[in-house]
């Protein structure tokens, strides 16, 4: 990532669709994402709220250039200069709010929505993979994404730094590979219209998600549990409301927040 500190806060990600789809743990696993004591708010949830756009789509300015994050990430592809990031940044915070791992196949593009999977192919050797983009950069002139390490390598420029490549849209992952949890299936990516909902919890421990899916169930609306594989492995994640647009799902994010939540973003489902 290519942003420096004071820059990397305007642009600190609300979402996730997994859009992301797609994303990891809001919280440390097995550990309710309320502190200490504090327990949820007891209220019943409003049906619907008005918000803001989240801050991974809003526009943004870097070294005095404007960037307008798209809405949709149906139909693009695009040529253009690809590099790597690596060591430097490892465990810091991307743009959408994880912890940047090196050897994740993740990547940093300028205004493809958060959690756009996308295949990225070198011109130079045939070689291709599948990303998922998590991160905003690079800002150098010329080129047009930002390679984890891992990604780099299985096409072959870590050592040249640099390479040719078409960047493909694929959409949101659908479904997965049972070995190795990589994705097979996409759908478009669209910020603003779908059925969104709250994540509040991620948990390891079938059980335990329930258990907190239950006890959020006497207080909030559609308290469920979503099953999600990645490089990581399964988990189970706890999620509360029903939305139409991830406008009213994104104040409700940020009314949990004020309530006591510890960590909480809408997700698309």
């Amino acid at each position: 990532m290519r942003l420096f500190p004071s820059a990397r806060f305007i642009v600190t990600a609300c979402i996730t669709l997994s859009l992301a789809l797609f994303f990891g743990c809001s919280s440390k696993l097995d550990t309710p994402t309320y502190p200490g004591d504090h327990q949820p708010p007891q209220k019943n949830q409003a049906k619907t709220y008005s918000g803001k756009t989240p801050a991974t789509q809003r526009p943004y300015t870097i070294r005095g250039k404007k960037y307008v994050p798209l809405a949709t990430a149906s139909g693009y592809v695009e040529k253009g200069i690809a590099s790597w990031y690596g060591k430097k940044f490892h465990g810091r915070k991307t743009s959408n709010g994880e912890t940047y791992s090196m050897y994740a196949m993740t990547a940093a593009h300028k205004t493809l929505p958060m959690n756009t999977w996308v295949r990225v192919e070198n011109l130079d050797n045939g070689r291709e993979i599948t990303v998922r983009v998590n991160d905003r950069g690079p800002f150098v002139t010329g080129r047009i994404i930002d390679l984890s390490y891992t990604g780099a390598n299985k096409i072959g420029m870590v050592g040249p730094g640099t390479a040719r490549v078409r960047v493909t849209a694929l959409g949101k992952a659908t479904a997965y590979n049972k070995k190795d949890h990589t994705p097979t299936a996409f759908k478009p990516v669209d910020y603003w219209h779908g059925n969104f909902t709250v994540q509040v919890g991620a948990f390891k421990v079938k059980s335990n998600a329930e258990k907190y899916r239950k006890k959020l169930s006497g207080s909030y609306l559609n308290a469920h549990i979503v099953r999600y594989e990645d490089y990581r492995g399964l988990f189970y994640r706890v999620r509360i409301g029903s939305f139409t647009s991830l406008k009213d799902a994104r104040k409700f994010s940020d009314q949990l927040m004020a309530e006591g939540f510890d960590r909480t973003f809408p997700v698309a489902e």
